[in-house]
């Protein structure tokens, strides 16, 4: 038997304020002149006291990263180009918001040493060279990116990460202060990624004994929040901070699964984003994850969340098979899911009625 040898974040930092550290943690790994380059997520461009707190030093700048879509490898190749036309080389890249920033960062990052498109690593251990120094801040609790050996982008084909041993953060700082003021749908629909998951990582065939004790910590915490918790505090964030990262630290040992591999499609073809389009699915996905979905939609009913119905209404033949190649594409997220005979169990035309009901 042949085990996963898997990289981890090198350095992590938790705590309400710990983002205040930013600059001393910086500071070792400054590069001479080369500046330190700051995505943060557009949410903060106008929220001048927050961008007051970003530790600037020489040419360091700050780039807003547009979220509207979710990362392409043309704007990921457009920011690496614009960089590297301004200054050459960078001392690092820090993500500050949620997934996507955080996706864009390790890119771009990697893309600073690699040759070619991004398009051209998206895969599994495609990426040849180290990265530049990246760290990630999550200011949304979910999406486990913090911790994840990918980054998701959609390229010219296709919807997948580039994965690999060097994609992971060498730095995270999990500051639950960060999140406080995000909306409360938003919030949810990015937490149920967790959740989510966890659920897929539980109940999969790539399950161990490490991922199962993140897993069932990071989904218990979730049950905690979203069905015995009645109003949000700042427990909810420490305890949702800590249940995104314990929730990407099981699936960077094992996979996540059904909900996942159709939502891939679901935001290649549609531009759904990755949270909400996690819900549309999961929602339906009672012959697969029953316990899971019976929880999930007693946590939709509670904070009374609207999931999105009828959204592939209406798409043609042409449209359906876009979604069915892109989906039937995350080999080791249908094979955790269902199995080596995978292909045998989720057939095209099967997949097609599990499309027509979303």
């Amino acid at each position: 038997m042949k085990f996963r040898n898997f990289k981890m974040v090198d350095y992590v930092v938790y705590g309400n304020g710990c983002f205040d550290q930013l600059d001393e943690i910086l500071a070792p790994k400054r590069n001479g002149d080369a500046p330190m380059i700051f995505f943060v997520d557009m949410y903060f461009q106008d929220k001048k006291e927050f961008l007051s707190r970003v530790p600037l030093r020489g040419k360091d700048k700050i780039v807003i990263i547009d979220v509207t879509d979710e990362p392409k490898t043309k704007y990921v190749d457009q920011i690496r180009d614009e960089l590297k036309a301004e200054f050459g080389q960078v001392s690092g890249i820090i993500g500050i918001g949620g997934g996507s920033v955080m996706d864009m960062a390790k890119a771009v990052a990697l893309m600073m040493t690699n040759p070619g498109s991004s398009a051209d690593y998206q895969g599994w251990d495609l990426v040849k060279l180290p990265g530049v120094y990246k760290v990630g801040i999550p200011t949304i609790s979910g999406t486990g990116a913090e911790v994840s050996r990918t980054c998701v982008l959609t390229g010219p084909t296709r919807k997948l990460g580039m994965n690999s041993d060097f994609t992971p953060f060498d730095q995270i700082v999990l500051d639950p202060s960060l999140t406080k003021t995000v909306e409360p749908n938003q919030r949810f629909y990015t937490a149920m990624d967790c959740f989510i998951h966890c659920v897929e990582s539980l109940q999969g065939t790539y399950l161990n004994a490490f991922s199962q004790s993140y897993g069932e910590k990071a989904q218990e915490l979730c049950e905690e929040i979203f069905l015995d918790k009645d109003q949000w505090d700042d427990d909810a964030d420490e305890k949702l901070m800590m249940a995104s990262y314990a929730g990407g630290m099981s699936i960077a040992y094992s996979q996540v699964g059904v909900a996942h591999a159709v939502s891939y499609g679901l935001a290649y073809l549609l531009g759904t984003k990755h949270g909400i389009g996690n819900c549309i699915v999961f929602d339906k996905l009672e012959e697969f994850y029953p316990e899971g979905v019976e929880k999930f939609k007693k946590m939709v009913q509670k904070h009374n969340i609207t999931i999105p119905q009828g959204i592939t209404k209406g798409l043609t033949d042409e449209q359906f098979d876009i979604m069915i190649n892109v989906s039937l594409g995350m080999a080791p997220l249908w094979e955790n899911a269902l199995g080596k005979d995978w292909k045998t169990i989720m057939t095209p035309e099967r997949l097609r009625k599990l499309y027509e009901r979303l």
